[in-house]
């Protein structure tokens, strides 16, 4: 089978496409998608609490290095709002994204009875960084034969045992609790700082702060998450994208607990997870598969939830697909000429929209011919690494380090590609309502306007939707774990909620698993030791990740693989890779100049991590230069955001330190002014 499409078809699909002006806003506005499948019926009024549960199951908060934050998002389909100024404190600063959980109580017969709040809530956090005493990352070890796991060393091994790996390698930031209203409003009260030691047994230790906790007028708990510190007490040179010995950053992660009075009584929350990672430099374009698609892949797949009953909804769960699909043009080139190698058609027209959402028998062919275009998770044979190349979406995947594998390639969660062959099929009903992004109204505009039986899941789907779900190498946020079963209470507790992940008791947060982390050690454990893929201790989540953080998130922009065009990319939505900067949009919206000249600005695009590598006669502007330079330079880059057009809505990067000066800026009360 080629990895071409064949002229005549190409021919066809061109055909479908509408003539739409060059630059043209996509019809595709964020909007409220609540599609937890784990609904609960409401108590009667007056019902007792019999138990209480803390959501998300698994929150979100991203590090920045200014004091100003904002709330993780919500409401499931809606971006988070940074607020005045938006994402960035100036060009310098990155806020700060705080995750916030609440605790809700349900009756005997496990009926929701809504929110609790006020005074009584207890709240424990157990936050650390455990990079420096984990295993090198080589690629995901639960792949099999397609891409099989390389065993891997630990990182700087020359701390032998393991009482000099407990004292130099783990930041711990213990276990703090915190209660009442308004605890520690502006962060400045000691109590609630988490700090632990890098380096503890050498004349240079580091003080590594892990972020702080504080609690609302409500008595919600706020995990405020660090600065996007990392550091060398020993000067040590980057030699990894992954792996560098000498060095810490303060990603971390660990149990969130509680316990809640209600009159007499005390209950213990059924317990939750957060997580500080990275920023999201696109946070209003969502990743192709994100990290809920993921985890309800393996809930259905164990049958732990049930898959939604059909006819599916197309707004609910083939518009976001298609959604995330077209606006990835503003991300990466690959996907902004992708016409020219991928013939699915103008995304970017209202009535090319309306057509996908058209179940009429008579429009099957058309489906089914989109639906050929994206890549196949079950075509996993010989040929599958040819056949699948050239399809929707245009990534890299788990199993990069094996040419030829079809795991080279980004796969689809099975249940996310289900939707889409449930749509090709006419499985579906069309509730598309045509609406753009300039008069769209969203179904929920605030969590408030969430049904209560509806918001324990929604809190969950809107702190994990905006995170990667692949490809795990290791990743962006979190890893391949989170897609496997072991990881969660209901894994062994059958009254235990999906999503919600195993928490461990070892003696140490230290894991000793011998000289070389294998598929079966992760697996099955070493020598009495428990296996890292089972329930966890804080910091086994970020633990995975590349180390410090900022190498990998800017050595995995884009590939030349064997074939040169277009180029392969890893995670455009949350760490884009050519974007229009906010210079080439002022001078496309200045109507001095000629609509041609206008609509080049508007085309073209520029490498989102400009200048990184180094600029002038000697820069080298090499690979080596360019991850050493994001340690420091993470926070000039700047933010892919909505902003309108005469065409419709663009996609464009704002804040970045390095933005040419133009003549004029345009801005959204008074047009353009001059600079």
């Amino acid at each position: 089978m080629s990895d071409q499409i064949p002229p005549t078809s190409r021919r066809q699909f061109l055909a479908m496409a509408s003539s739409a002006a060059l630059i043209a806003g996509a019809p595709w506005p964020a909007r409220a998608n609540v599609t937890p499948q784990e609904t609960y019926e409401i108590a009667p009024s007056g019902a007792a609490v019999a138990k209480v549960r803390i959501y998300p199951a698994l929150g979100i908060s991203r590090v920045g290095g200014s004091a100003k934050w904002f709330y993780a998002p919500e409401v499931p389909g809606l971006p988070a709002d940074p607020g005045e100024g938006g994402f960035k404190d100036g060009l310098e600063q990155i806020k700060k994204q705080v995750q916030r959980f609440r605790v809700y109580g349900f009756d005997a017969d496990n009926r929701v009875i809504g929110e609790i709040t006020g005074d009584g809530i207890t709240w424990g956090v157990h936050l650390a960084n455990t990079k420096a005493g984990w295993y090198g990352f080589n690629n995901p070890l639960d792949n099999g034969d397609l891409a099989p796991g390389l065993p891997s060393q630990k990182r700087n091994q020359y701390f032998v045992t393991d009482a000099d790996r407990e004292e130099n390698l783990m930041i711990d930031g213990r276990r703090l609790d915190i209660s009442g209203l308004n605890a520690n409003p502006d962060g400045t009260d000691a109590a609630y700082a988490f700090e632990g030691t890098f380096w503890g047994g050498q004349p240079d230790a580091i003080q590594v702060g892990l972020g702080q906790l504080r609690t609302d007028d409500a008595g919600r708990l706020l995990v405020v998450p660090p600065d996007g510190v990392s550091n060398s007490p020993s000067g040590a040179a980057i030699t990894s994208f992954a792996d560098n010995n000498a060095w810490h950053d303060d990603w971390c992660d660990g149990p969130v607990t509680a316990s809640v009075a209600i009159g007499d009584q005390v209950f213990e929350a059924e317990p939750a997870w957060v997580a500080c990672v990275g920023p999201n430099f696109a946070p209003e374009i969502p990743p192709i598969t994100t990290l809920y698609d993921v985890i309800q892949d393996m809930n259905v797949e164990q049958g732990w939830l049930q898959p939604p009953d059909l006819p599916l909804s197309f707004m609910k769960y083939i518009y976001p697909t298609f959604r995330r699909v077209a606006l990835m043009e503003w991300v990466t080139q690959a996907a902004n000429l992708r016409q020219g190698w991928l013939a699915i058609g103008d995304l970017g027209d209202p009535d090319y929209v309306a057509r996908l959402a058209d179940p009429d028998p008579a429009n099957a062919e058309f489906r089914q011919q989109i639906f050929a275009l994206f890549r196949d998770p079950y075509n996993l044979g010989a040929d599958a690494y040819l056949e699948e190349r050239l399809k929707i979406p245009y990534m890299l995947g788990d199993g990069v380090n094996y040419d030829g594998s079809p795991l080279q390639w980004f796969q689809f969660p099975k249940l996310q590609y289900a939707y889409l062959e449930a749509w090709a099929s006419g499985a579906f009903f069309n509730d598309y309502d045509g609406q753009v992004a300039e008069d769209v109204t969203s179904e929920f505009d605030s969590f408030e306007d969430i049904p209560l039986d509806l918001q324990p899941g929604a809190l969950t789907q809107a702190a994990l939707e905006p995170c990667s779900g692949g490809a795990f190498h290791p990743g962006v946020e979190l890893t391949y774990y989170l897609r496997l079963k072991e990881m969660y209470a209901r894994n062994t507790n059958p009254e235990a909620e999906p999503f919600r992940i195993a928490h461990g008791d070892r003696p140490s947060l230290n894991q000793n698993l011998g000289r070389l982390l294998t598929p079966e050690i992760a697996f099955n454990g070493f020598d009495g030791t428990p296996p890292p893929l089972g329930p966890q201790m804080a910091g086994d989540l970020t633990r995975w990740m590349g180390l410090p953080w900022q190498c990998d998130a800017f050595s995995c922009q884009q590939v030349l693989m064997q074939q040169n065009y277009p180029t392969a990319v890893w995670w455009p939505a949350l760490l884009p890779i050519d974007v229009l900067p906010e210079a080439y949009y002022t001078a496309g919206m200045d109507d001095t100049l000629s609509e041609a000249e206008r609509e080049k600005f508007f085309a073209n695009r520029v490498s989102w991590s400009r200048g990184v590598a180094g600029i002038g006669y000697h820069a080298n502007g090499s690979y080596w230069d360019g991850i050493t330079n994001m340690i420091t330079l993470w926070q000039r880059m700047g933010f892919v955001v909505r902003m309108p057009s005469p065409n419709g809505d663009v996609f464009v990067e704002q804040g970045h330190a390095d933005n040419m000066e133009t003549r004029f800026r345009w801005t959204p009360d008074q047009g353009m002014l001059p600079n």
